[in-house]
């Protein structure tokens, strides 16, 4: 059985049989002319038979070069069809992103069709969970948590750096109540989370001092509290990737500069096994660049 020609000189072979010239032959596969010129003297050697004549300066096929370009032409071809099908199968599908349901309505739901022009064969479903399940749930591929970053068996990329800054709408200035001071913060109605925590915890750092806490509507989500700021109905502490879309879009203003950095943040979570599994991957890239870009912004 004879031996198998090199696969480079099959490559040029092909290439210079499709376009009958070695130039584009070579201009295609990012080499010479002479490297192209050098690889099909080689394989007509290994054959034993010429593929190619010149003929009044044009380059055409010999009767062997023809039936031979047919066939090699056409498992080119397939390795072609079954790599694309293979990368079409690798970015397509479903993928299962599991959000706290605030950062899913403040920030991820907005920007969601901003990843389905780049990956059009991608379905992204949105599955609620808890700000810190500890451990993905079966048929979630990768999620959002809120904490610190330490989840077993999970790998996690912290998303941004987080803080809590008092938020309300421009309107509620506008009923004599001003918040010039943070000494202000007494005449008006604070809007909690469900922990009330956050208020507590900016209160001990910032001020005003005994700032009464314990009273106040209480939401169940974030995202209710921020949207009871944009009513009107009180001032929220707002945390920094949650509010930031309501600040700049003028639906909320920040009548402090102060800032309560935290500990916690949003991570990107996912499994070990999963962490080349090319839907994960290119969701994990575009969440990152796109925070990394509006933070810079």
């Amino acid at each position: 059985m004879k031996r198998m020609p090199p696969l480079n000189a099959l490559r040029s072979f092909e290439a210079a049989a499709r376009h009958l010239s070695f130039t584009s032959a070579a201009n295609e596969l990012f080499v010479t002319q002479a490297a192209v010129s050098h690889q099909i003297k080689s394989l007509e050697e290994h054959l034993g038979l010429k593929l190619f004549q010149r003929r009044n300066r044009s380059l055409v096929l010999t009767e062997a070069g023809e039936s031979y370009f047919a066939d090699i032409h056409e498992v080119f071809q397939l390795i072609q069809d079954a790599t694309e099908r293979l990368s079409f199968n690798a970015e397509s599908g479903n993928l299962t992103v599991g959000v706290p349901p605030s950062f899913a309505i403040q920030w991820l739901v907005p920007r969601l069709s901003l990843f389905s022009q780049i990956y059009p064969d991608i379905d992204v479903r949105i599955n609620a969970v808890d700000m810190d399940e500890g451990s993905l749930t079966e048929g979630v591929d990768i999620a959002v948590y809120f904490g610190q970053g330490q989840w077993s068996g999970l790998v996690s990329k912290q998303l941004h750096t987080e803080y809590s800054t008092p938020v309300c709408s421009p309107y509620l200035l506008d009923n004599n109540k001003p918040l010039n001071s943070l000494e202000d913060l007494r005449k008006h109605t604070l809007l909690h989370d469900k922990s009330r925590k956050y208020w507590r915890l900016w209160g001990r750092k910032i001020g005003p001092k005994n700032l009464d806490v314990s009273h106040g509507p209480i939401f169940s989500h974030s995202s209710m509290v921020i949207q009871a700021a944009v009513l009107g109905q009180g001032v929220a502490l707002g945390q920094s990737v949650l509010v930031r879309p309501e600040i700049e879009s003028g639906r909320l203003i920040e009548p402090f500069k102060d800032r309560v950095y935290s500990k916690d943040a949003y991570y990107l979570v996912s499994r070990d096994q999963d962490q080349a599994d090319p839907k994960v991957i290119a969701f994990t890239n575009w969440i990152l660049d796109l925070i990394k870009q509006e933070e810079v912004i």
